[in-house]
């Protein structure tokens, strides 16, 4: 075993130590998910939008006689097509359809849809399992998981073993606290802010929101899976689940790549626009 591999080791089964320590939890070691193993591991999304799970409610997708083609997915596809919700999902409230409703009548008259990672807007929660193109890295430690996402840098804070706070105002990755679990790492968001989407087609949502994600590693840590439970009674019928899964790359250490940079709208297309802010912050 090399020195570099010896001490992957050696830092994952420590990690894992002060976890079960600073928890007071019997977890074994062994039992707790390293999502970087090196320090090159990241986790590339398969897709932009949603895998519907076995069974029962699930998340919004396309119109059946409109099917979405993603560049991710289909690279070598010569025709993209803009995204067209399903309005017929019954985890749908009427407001909400009417919403989808205005944003399909955009894609189908020809124009483009431009989505909030497109124009540099964060994109919020369920919405960050749908961050295509570069890998999504994970820094963890006993008090808080970092994800972040290396094309814009949008950045996740996961607080472990703590509850939500008493007097949460809304944000747009709103709070995430987390802990571990026999499966893998369980992640319980509340204080969404209702300027993000719950996905691609531009779900809405309201600040009732609240997810629970669980992460674990399948396939031998080859792929990270996510199962996810999405429920918010302001603007669905029903709680409903949804599947993201990310496969294993070692492709470089973190890279800066800034989203704003010549991301203006170069062919008049009426793409939304970009952050500015017009205050100063502090």
């Amino acid at each position: 075993m090399s020195q570099f591999a010896r001490g992957s080791v050696v830092r994952s089964a420590y990690l894992a130590l002060l976890i079960c320590v600073a928890s007071g939890s019997a977890l074994a070691a062994d039992a707790v998910p390293d999502f970087a193993p090196t320090n090159t591991t990241g986790w590339l999304a398969q897709d932009d939008e949603f895998i519907a799970p076995p069974g029962g409610p699930g998340p919004v997708r396309s119109d059946p006689a409109h099917q979405y083609i993603s560049f991710y997915k289909f690279r070598d596809n010569p025709h993209p097509v803009f995204r067209v919700a399903d309005l017929g999902n019954p985890i749908l409230q009427p407001w909400v359809r009417e919403r989808l409703r205005e944003v399909n009548a955009r894609s189908l008259s020809g124009k483009v849809n431009s989505i909030p990672k497109e124009r540099c807007w964060p994109v919020g929660v369920p919405a960050f399992l749908l961050l295509p193109a570069t890998p999504v890295y994970f820094i963890q430690s006993p008090a808080k998981i970092a994800m972040i996402w290396m094309q814009d840098h949008q950045v996740r804070h996961v607080y472990m073993n703590v509850p939500h706070s008493a007097d949460l105002k809304p944000s747009w990755f709103g709070e995430s606290v987390g802990h571990y679990e026999a499966e893998g790492l369980v992640v319980d968001t509340i204080g969404l802010s209702d300027r993000t989407f719950v996905d691609n087609y531009q779900t809405p949502h309201t600040t009732q929101l609240h997810v629970v994600e669980r992460f674990h590693l399948v396939d031998g840590g080859k792929t990270l899976e996510v199962n996810a439970r999405i429920e918010d009674p302001g603007a669905f019928t029903t709680p409903w689940n949804a599947i993201q899964r990310y496969r294993r790359v070692e492709q470089g250490r973190l890279a800066e790549m800034a989203c704003a940079e010549n991301n203006g709208d170069h062919f008049h297309q009426e793409l939304g626009a970009m952050p500015q802010a017009d205050k100063p912050d502090f």
